[in-house]
């Protein structure tokens, strides 16, 4: 145990953070449908108009919560949007009426999405560059091992089925979120000292004085850009300007990363769709095919981000990441008309390279995420990047749904088709960037 322990402090509390939210986000996640349905008596149609309404203002939250971090500091703004999300899960419990459901249900949403947005600029705040996608991917491995003990908490109040155990299930969950405000609030004392480190690759610069200010704070008072800031990421626009929304590679990869988020709605919806109704494989495989994303994401995560902070691998990672996706959307689709054992073997090895592309497409995605950001203005960019992905999570069960369903292998094919085209288009993308800001683009 001590021995798979991170060796940096900082992300050592960030991981201790990251477990106690996501095992509540198991447990909610595990009952949450079933409270819903047989607490509060929604019916299947009002649930998913309420959950579609609730993603919109998921998408629509993301940007302005960035900014927010920008001007008030990313710690702030999270200790606020969380404690906010306690309160909203809580008062899922006193609900009564359908509107104020979808009310909730979208306030909730929001202080979510907007605390991821937020919550990745203050990793950016507390860790080096250079060390940045390795703690991302560390704290994505403690996520999945938080959900997995989270779903097993879960899978005994569903055991149970009473409407007490799911009002507990829902506040635990809301107390889990109280004790993460408290600890992201202790914070602090790591903002100084981490938020000022400076990459290995960058050189370092003696501190401006009071009466000394440095080029970059003259030039932001003054508009006149920043000569060792080439991209202009740097210069403070106004405070009404998002300087992201006007990045065009910025905005490319964004749009990118979000279809190769698709990937997501493929292992939620598309393949237990796919196992139920196109195949014969047992039902069981539904499980399987989760427990097998679950291990190698866990086992092969941390591994995925060698190499990714530089920014010619990160696109070529996320070109292999389509590819592979690719495949797998093809593997999945052959278990078509097969024997039932033959079948299950055929969608697990599916989703396994399904769970290769993922692990390399997000260790890709996170690096140039930072990468193209530059070291100012984390909080607008990881707002319209975390936008991006909210829109693909909100969108691709429809999408997924429709293709698999609706069009059988040849809907997994041109699945698959654009996921390899997103991954492979990041290249030139990012040889675009290179040419805006004067660095070299990949070969």
């Amino acid at each position: 145990m001590r021995r798979r322990l991170h060796p940096d402090p900082t992300v050592r509390r960030l991981a201790g953070i990251t477990l106690v939210n996501t095992v509540g986000n198991g447990l909610s996640l595990s009952v949450s449908v079933l409270f819903f349905t047989r607490v509060l008596g929604l019916s299947a149609a009002q649930l998913g108009l309420g959950m579609t309404a609730a993603g919109l203002c998921g998408v629509a939250a993301s940007v302005p919560a960035g900014r927010a971090a920008d001007r008030w500091g990313a710690r702030r703004v999270l200790v606020a949007l969380v404690s906010v999300q306690a309160v909203g899960t809580a008062g899922y419990a006193l609900v009564h009426s359908y509107p104020a459901f979808v009310a909730l249900a979208c306030l909730v949403s929001a202080v979510d999405r907007g605390s991821a947005a937020v919550r990745n600029a203050l990793y950016a705040e507390v860790l080096p560059a250079e060390g940045r996608v390795a703690g991302r991917a560390y704290l994505r491995v403690v996520t999945n091992v938080g959900i997995c003990l989270g779903t097993a908490l879960g899978a005994v109040a569903l055991q149970w089925d009473t409407r007490p155990v799911y009002l507990t299930a829902i506040l635990a969950d809301a107390a889990s979120f109280v004790v993460v405000a408290v600890l992201f609030h202790r914070l602090a004392d790591l903002l100084r000292p981490v938020a000022g480190r400076s990459s290995v690759a960058e050189p370092s610069v003696a501190e401006p004085t009071m009466a000394e200010p440095s080029v970059a704070e003259s030039s932001r008072g003054s508009g006149v850009p920043d000569p060792s800031d080439p991209s202009g990421k740097g210069r403070r626009q106004g405070r009404r300007r998002n300087p992201a929304l006007r990045d065009g590679p910025f905005l490319a990869v964004t749009v990118l990363n979000a279809v190769l988020c698709l990937q997501f709605a493929v292992l939620e919806v598309g393949v237990p769709l796919w196992i139920v109704q196109e195949t014969d494989a047992p039902r069981i495989t539904v499980a399987g095919t989760l427990v097998v994303n679950t291990l190698l994401v866990i086992t092969l995560q941390v591994r995925a981000t060698r190499g990714t902070e530089e920014r010619a691998v990160a696109a070529r990672a996320c070109g292999r990441a389509g590819l592979a996706l690719a495949a797998s959307c093809l593997v999945i689709s052959l278990a078509h008309g097969l024997p039932a054992a033959l079948a299950a073997v055929v969608v697990l090895g599916g989703v396994a390279l399904q769970s290769l592309g993922e692990v390399i497409g997000q260790a890709g995605g996170w690096a140039l995420s930072y990468d193209l950001a530059g070291e100012r203005d984390h909080g607008a960019y990881q707002g319209v990047y975390n936008a991006g992905t909210a829109a693909a999570m909100m969108a691709g069960p429809a999408l997924v749904s429709t293709l698999v369903i609706g069009y059988g292998v040849a809907g997994w094919v041109a699945l698959g088709a654009l996921l390899a085209a997103a991954g492979l288009t990041m290249r030139p993308v990012v040889r675009w960037a290179g040419r805006r800001d004067g660095s070299p683009g990949p070969a």
